[in-house]
């Protein structure tokens, strides 16, 4: 579907509400502009964002420790979690 938006003040490009809409944008939504071989591209920024399991958040706890006072207190936070330390892969500090 073509539609002719017109540029305004400080090269402000306002696309139509209902395209917008059609397309998932909200106010404040982040877009990236193109130039391609035929004029301009204007598509959707979907950020890359991983989701953490609580096995992964209990990885960083343990694996991130430094000493075994510190490595003791992130077992007792996993155990708080509901999970078993010796179960999560991750690394000892020395």
């Amino acid at each position: 579907m073509l539609n002719q938006i017109v540029i305004g003040q400080n090269g402000a490009l306002t696309i139509p509400v209902t395209m917008w809409r059609r397309l998932g944008l909200n106010e404040g939504s982040l877009v990236m502009i193109e130039e391609t071989g035929i004029g301009l591209m204007i598509k959707p920024v979907i950020p890359d964002v991983e989701i953490y399991s609580q096995d992964r958040k209990a990885e960083f706890i343990l694996s991130n420790t430094i000493g075994d006072d510190d490595y003791q207190s992130a077992c007792v936070a996993v155990r708080a979690m509901g999970l078993n330390p010796n179960a999560i892969p991750h690394e000892r500090p020395e």
